[in-house]
């Protein structure tokens, strides 16, 4: 029903197909929105309060939610957030909850890596203001010209025409240029990854662990159920 309702959100985005299939469409689309509002209200009824105690939970609720507010009037900005519904696969699938357990994890992590890489653009950028203005004022001339074209370098963005002008009239600006992708692009973004991926497989362990747990539990009951009814058996 989730892909199914993407699907839709996707083919109503369409002009022409909404000409040709319009009614169907809008038909299907309604029938999934109902199935998604329905399943809300079950799980509401069945679990109570113990509902809002989810984090899936609220997050499946504010995007079926999004979907019952008003398309007309000072509302209709809003409808656009109905592909949100398609985020539902998040919550359906387990390993995608795992991963977004394991981004979610990352934050910390990440925001330190970020303000290094924040620290270390400031530094070349006020480096390479300083150096090259006068070179080339179009990607150099200031500080915010300098940061940009330095982040342009970072993300590896047709880099090599803008320190071009630099490096042609500066043949050792090359060092300038060398060591500030080293650092950031093969130091620093690089660390995101270890980050990622460290996270990543702590949420694997966690897992594993939690599943292990599980069935031991299970175990555990079933031997005191056999053992229950072993007493109450007449001995032989």
């Amino acid at each position: 029903m989730i892909l199914i309702n993407a699907a839709i959100i996707g083919l109503e985005a369409s002009p022409s197909w909404m000409s040709a299939y319009g009614g169907p469409t809008t038909v299907v689309g309604r029938i999934t929105l109902t199935i998604f509002v329905a399943e809300i209200a079950l799980r509401l009824y069945a679990e109570r309060a113990a509902f809002f105690r989810g984090p899936w939970n609220l997050f499946d609720f504010f995007v079926v939610a999004l979907a019952l507010i008003p398309a007309a009037g000072a509302y209709s900005v809003l409808r656009v957030l109905r592909v949100l519904r398609v985020l539902r696969l998040l919550s359906a699938v387990r390993s995608m909850r795992m991963v977004v357990a394991a981004l979610v994890r990352t934050i910390p992590g990440m925001a330190s890596i970020g303000a290094l890489l924040g620290m270390l653009l400031y530094v070349f950028s006020v480096m390479g203001t300083e150096l090259f203005r006068d070179i080339d004022p179009a990607n150099f001339g200031s500080l915010g010209r300098s940061a940009l074209s330095l982040f342009q370098v970072t993300t590896g963005d047709d880099w090599a025409n803008v320190i071009r002008d630099v490096t042609d009239a500066q043949p050792w600006s090359w060092a300038f240029f060398i060591a500030y992708i080293v650092l950031s692009t093969y130091i620093v973004l690089n660390l995101f990854i270890a980050v990622a991926v460290e996270a990543l497989d702590k949420e694997s362990d966690e897992a594993v662990e939690d599943s292990t747990a599980t069935i031991l539990a299970a175990i555990r009951d079933l031997q005191r159920q056999v053992s229950a009814l072993e007493r109450r058996l007449p001995p032989t």
